[in-house]
């Protein structure tokens, strides 16, 4: 007799009702779904750019603001190496964009300046020549010492910057990497963006128009007037939240937001929302020494130049971990943990031009694509009954929760669709009956060797199970391959095609199974015709 375990038949139900749970919501409209109850699923699939239309940005990074802060960079290094050499007497070393220069007074001392400042020039990868140049060019006119960038520091600083901004931009916008976002390098520094189901481009906006720069500071004190002038390595920066008011802070920051490892939003001891942060060990050990040294004092949160937050330490912060306070909702709390967690922009973008767009397809190639989807579901269907008979009934039945679980799995993890993905769903429902076809041809060959319905049926199930099982591993491998290779409509159509092969796997070996056992069951049929 066919035996099915108890514990299966509590997973198989289990999870179909879990399925038909998360994919229920999108057969409602957003006004149907808000009558749901607060403890169901009430997440629909996101529909892509080519179904629903979202939001377009083309935005340019300012990669002279990187160059700019690696040469003050050199700056600094500069006044300290001339007085490492023993030369104190020269100008301050004047900025430019892409370089920096010192007059030195004594011209017996030229020489040694200039050893001392080439000694602080790196290295790069002239991708032209294939090897090492100089970060720096370092020339003499005079009494005038130059250090400016060489071509290939330009060139690998603007790739640099290029990538960081890529990626960061991505992990912002999709951190789990399922809304099938566009972003795109077009030309030497320019960003195509495209969201789709973004009803405006403010929110996209939001999460990618800021540099997110964190840092720590010491309050120095607070002052009114902001022409008020800072004393040497202390600066004045605004509050956020406190207009009027600024902060006179220490320049050199305690810790950076480069060593955080985690931001989460969640909410003070007031109930009010805050967001919670962590460190790496060497970030948490430089600020749990620095608050136990300045107990009872108050350090400054800064974001992007300005004050967010200026609380008192009332004792030493171990751990690595603290709480950013301040006139934060909601929606604000969680911005600003993925714009900490995604990381600090090296440089800041540029708007060129923003659009919500329409679905790109037509509403005729829409309805085209869904046509096809219904067309062919019904093709397989009938095709299951006419050839298998019952068994068909019953395939189409698994086929059916198959179906809802892919819409659940979709669904639960935030996926979008788009048309590529539909055809991975009709490509899925084709493996699906794959399989039980399978199955009821193996059962077909042991039935005509003589054997007992409940035998035939046991028997086929074990000997197509590892066909099944090759089968849609090798498939999966591939939608894998084509999820980290592929972007955009190719990601798509892998997101729909993995989640499909592992729904047609659970259904074809264990639905379709289970719904045999309980007809077997229930008929006890002393012969059986497929």
């Amino acid at each position: 007799m066919l035996y099915f375990a108890s514990w299966k038949k509590a997973l198989v139900i289990l999870t179909c009702l879990l399925g038909v749970l998360y994919a229920a919501p999108n057969l409602f409209n957003e006004q149907g779904r808000a009558g749901f109850p607060s403890w169901l699923p009430n997440q629909a699939v996101n529909l892509g750019l080519d179904l629903q239309g979202g939001a377009h940005l083309l935005v340019e990074v300012q990669v002279e603001d990187v160059y700019a802060e690696r040469v003050q960079q050199m700056a600094g290094d500069i006044n300290a190496a001339l007085r490492r050499a023993g030369v104190f007497e020269f100008n301050p070393p004047a900025v430019d964009l892409e370089s920096v220069s010192v007059r030195i007074s004594d011209p017996t001392k030229v020489e040694a300046a200039a050893e001392a400042i080439r000694g602080l020039s790196g290295s790069v990868v002239d991708a032209l020549i294939g090897a090492n140049t100089n970060e720096f060019q370092i020339s003499v006119d005079g009494q005038t010492l130059t250090a400016t960038l060489t071509d290939a520091a330009i060139v690998n600083i603007l790739s640099r910057t290029m990538s960081q901004s890529l990626e960061i931009i991505r992990r912002r916008i999709d951190p789990e990497g399922t809304k099938e976002v566009t972003i795109q390098r077009q030309g030497e520094r320019r960003i195509v963006i495209q969201v789709p189901g973004a009803e405006s481009t403010d929110d996209v906006l939001e999460l990618i128009g800021r540099t997110a720069k964190l840092t720590f500071h010491e309050v120095k004190g607070v002052v009114t007037d902001p022409r008020t002038r800072p004393g040497a390595g202390e600066m004045i920066l605004p509050s956020s939240d406190e207009p009027g008011v600024f902060y006179l802070l220490e320049r050199r920051a305690t810790v950076t937001g480069e060593r955080l490892v985690d931001a989460k939003p969640g909410f003070d001891r007031n109930g009010l929302p805050a967001v919670d942060f962590r460190f790496d060990a060497v970030g948490g050990a430089k600020f749990g020494e620095y608050t136990a040294k300045n107990v009872g004092n108050r350090f400054a949160i800064v974001l992007d130049g300005e004050v967010i937050s200026a609380p008192r330490i009332i004792s030493a912060i171990l751990g690595g971990s603290g709480q950013i306070t301040g006139s934060f909702n909601v929606e604000s709390a969680a911005t600003l943990a993925i714009l900490l967690r995604s990381g600090a922009l090296p440089a800041e973008i540029k708007v060129k031009s923003s659009s919500t767009v329409g679905p790109v397809l037509g509403a005729d190639s829409i309805a085209a694509g869904k046509a096809a989807a219904v067309v062919a579901g019904v093709a397989v269907l009938v095709f299951m009954v006419l050839s298998y008979g019952w068994f068909g009934v019953l395939a189409d039945i698994a086929l059916t929760f198959n179906v809802a679980m892919i819409f659940g799995l979709l669904s639960a993890a935030g996926a979008t669709l788009t048309l590529p993905g539909i055809a991975g769903i009709v490509l899925t429902i084709g493996m699906a009956v794959d399989a039980n076809v399978l199955i009821f041809e193996r059962i077909r060959e042991e039935l005509k060797n003589v054997k007992k319905p409940a035998q035939a049926i046991e028997t086929g199930y074990e000997r197509a199970f590892s066909a099944i099982v090759d089968a849609n591993v090798t498939t999966f491998i591939v939608a894998v391959i084509l999820f980290s290779l592929g972007s955009g409509p190719v990601q798509g159509f892998s997101v729909t095609l993995g989640a499909g092969i592992v729904t047609s796997v659970f259904t074809a070996v264990l639905v379709t199974r289970f719904l045999v056992v309980l007809w077997m069951q229930a008929r006890r049929p002393k012969q059986i015709t497929i």
